[in-house]
């Protein structure tokens, strides 16, 4: 026998021998003089499954002992004990071949032991018992329960695939709820909208089934059979699991479902689906009708007052191109065979179809009235709602309302007019209509209040133009006196439902009368044309017409500032010079009154141009021919009120030119500061 075997059968015998000997000790000392131990433990110690747990015994002896021996033992499944662990003075040993053998560690301290149990396992949950002697100083043992915890999963809910009727006499099974591998055994509440379900007969019942898995943790199953009502099918069920962890209870509640409700059709709803507010003729109208049952029963429309079923499909009834003979009342069945009694299920719809008939123009077509005359027209279109009417002639707007009043008619007011019917409430409703006003009247030229009077040389051309209206369309005729017959012709003619235009040239070769008749049944009126002959010898003094123009145009004078201004510079220079000859009386006059008042008025400038070019002061004729010019003499003083003063050569001679001009120069010397401008013909100079 080995020396540390002896120690063994020493170490167990000694224990029963001081178990002995602790009970006869107690019963011959009394309670005042017995030495002994106080130990505390723990009465419960709670941790996760798979962490460390630590059991403390802590001691102390009421007289010093010379020797202390601590072991550690544990109650078995079967309810025995056995040691795990011995320690004293010598030594401290972990017991073999037991559970705990590679699991458990001691650690003494000054006032007791500590038992470190390592990966706790649920099968460690049981009572640790701290047995502590210290021989004739006392000796005491304390116990600790062990508790191991492990957290269920989140609980899984499913509802059931089918719906659930409320026609059930009992509860139905409508889901489920799991909640796996927890420790110690976790519980399952139910929940309708996060209020408790608490079983009751005929209403709610809970059925659970607890699994105990190899591992030794809990599955639990829980099934909820309730009696469902119409109001279930927007509630929403759940279930909570509830479960125990160290020093608390915490729970874990699982995703709501909703529970399809099967349910018979108490009420159906019919509406207008399209066309949005207010339908009108050539609309497509779709009308919807659903109830209130679930699953949805079949739906059937019928106009009220007819049995005839009309087609639709799924509860949607399509009217296609409505008319106003669509309009009236729909209803709408459910066709629900769960429906108590079979009382009749059905809901109406009155539908309304707008129309706009085509617009009456009062008069029709066209209406003939005389100038001066007033005409009152009428546009109404009847409709199921309220219209609004406008007139308008050349897409202008001329009149609102149903009613049109032309006054005091012009041939202008001859034209179509066209009217359109609307209806405000309903854009889309819209007609139109129209008439064609003709208006009669005496041709009606134009200018033709006065006499056109034109001079034009002997061989030259004028164009004349006369333009008439008139209803009916008048004729135009031309008379011409003077000129020969085969000297004219008619070069434009333009005609329009009422008017005419006519434009003849003619070759003036001599005094001629021209008079443009216009005529049609209700009336005649001319207009004159006088036209004075020019021989070659002579220069018009008359203005001539343009093609389009009857009147007589005056043609702006342009004078040539600029070179009258240089020329004029040249012929003083000259003069200052005294290189400038004069041969002729007139020339030497200019010269003289110019000297006359050189050296009291410097600023005087006298002009003169002679220089035939476009920009020559020019004078036209009526036709538009330029005059040469050594034709016309200008004279101007230069003052900023008076306008140059133009003479035809053909008019004066040059001793009444020279006169003209010596009274220019008396201006100039009442306005030293004024301009003196001449242009004459070289011979004048």
């Amino acid at each position: 026998m080995s020396e540390s075997d002896k120690v063994g059968v020493v170490v167990a015998a000694g224990r029963s021998v001081f178990a002995t000997q602790n009970l006869s000790l107690a019963t011959k000392k009394t309670p005042e003089t017995a030495a002994r131990v106080n130990l505390r433990m723990e009465d419960t110690l709670e941790v996760y499954m798979d962490s460390s747990a630590e059991i403390h015994c802590l001691y102390n002896f009421t007289e010093k002992p010379t020797m202390v021996m601590v072991q550690w033992f544990v109650r078995e499944r079967e309810g025995h004990r056995v040691r795990i662990s011995f320690s004293d003075l010598t030594m401290q040993k972990v017991d073999e071949n037991t559970s705990y053998s590679n699991r458990i560690s001691v650690r003494a301290s000054s006032d007791g032991e500590t038992l470190t149990i390592q990966d706790v396992k649920l099968s460690d949950e049981r009572e640790f018992f701290c047995q502590v002697s210290g021989l004739a100083k006392g000796n005491g043992e304390g116990r600790t329960l062990l508790k191991v915890f492990d957290p269920p999963e989140p609980p899984v809910i499913e509802g059931v695939l089918s719906g659930v009727s409320v026609s059930g006499d009992s509860p139905a099974r409508i889901a489920s709820c799991e909640t796996r591998e927890g420790f110690p055994k976790p519980n399952i509440t139910w929940y309708r909208d996060h209020i408790p379900i608490h079983p009751a007969i005929g209403l709610a019942n809970v059925v659970t089934l607890v699994t105990r898995e190899s591992s030794g943790l809990y599955t639990v199953q829980s099934e909820l059979h309730y009696k469902v009502t119409k109001e279930d099918k927007d509630a929403h069920f759940s279930c909570e699991v509830s479960y125990f962890v160290p020093g608390a209870v915490r729970t874990s509640e699982s995703k709501g479902i909703n529970i399809t409700v099967h349910y018979p059709t108490t009420s159906v709803k019919i509406w207008k689906e399209s066309p949005e507010g207010l339908v009108k003729e050539g609309d497509t109208v779709e009308i919807r009708c659903q109830g209130d049952g679930n699953p949805p029963a079949p739906i059937i429309f019928n106009r009220e007052q007819s049995d005839v079923e009309l087609d639709s499909y799924q509860g949607l009834l399509v009217l296609k191109e409505v008319s106003r003979a669509d309009s009236g009342v729909y209803e709408c069945h459910s066709l629900d065979k769960r429906v108590v009694n079979h009382d009749e299920v059905v809901d109406t719809l009155q539908l309304t179809v707008h129309y706009l008939d085509p617009a009456v123009v009062m008069p029709k077509d066209s209406e003939v009235m005389l100038k001066g005359e007033d005409l009152t027209a009428t546009c109404n279109a009847l409709s199921s709602l309220e219209t609004t009417t406008v007139w308008f002639k050349d897409g202008i707007e001329v009149e609102r309302g149903h009613v049109m009043k032309l006054q005091d008619a012009t041939f202008d007011t001859a034209g179509q007019y066209d009217c359109e019917v609307t209806v405000a409430a309903l854009p889309g409703l819209l007609t139109s209509g129209s008439v064609h006003i003709i208006v009669q009247g005496a041709p009606q030229i134009k200018d033709a209040e006065r006499d056109i009077e034109l001079t034009e040389k002997v061989g030259g051309w004028v164009n004349l133009s006369c333009e008439v209206r008139g209803q009916p369309k008048p004729t135009i005729t031309w008379s011409i006196t003077g000129s020969q017959s085969q000297s004219w012709r008619e070069v434009v003619k333009r005609e329009t439902e009422d008017q005419v235009q006519s434009v003849v040239t003619l070759k003036v070769t001599t005094d001629t009368v021209a008079i443009c008749n216009s005529t049609n049944d209700l009336g005649v009126e001319t207009k004159t044309y006088s036209i004075t002959s020019i021989p070659f010898s002579q220069t018009p003094t008359a203005r001539k017409t343009s093609v389009d123009n009857s009147g007589v145009i005056i043609v702006v004078i342009i004078v040539s500032i600029l070179l009258l201004a240089i020329l004029g510079s040249v012929f003083y220079f000259l003069y200052k010079k005294g290189k400038l000859p004069c041969g002729r009386s007139g020339k030497q006059e200019i010269i003289n009154a110019y000297s006359a008042k050189e050296k009291t008025n410097k600023d005087i400038v006298v002009e003169m141009k002679a220089k035939k070019t476009e920009e020559s002061m020019l004078l036209k004729g009526v036709n538009g021919e330029q005059k040469p010019p050594n034709d016309q003499i200008i004279f101007s003083a230069g003052l900023s009120s008076r306008r140059p003063v133009v003479f035809p050569l053909a008019d004066l001679n040059l001793e009444a030119q020279k006169s003209v001009f010596t009274e220019s120069l008396s201006a100039k010397e009442k306005h030293p500061a004024a301009l003196l401008t001449v242009s004459a013909d070289p011979g004048f100079v």
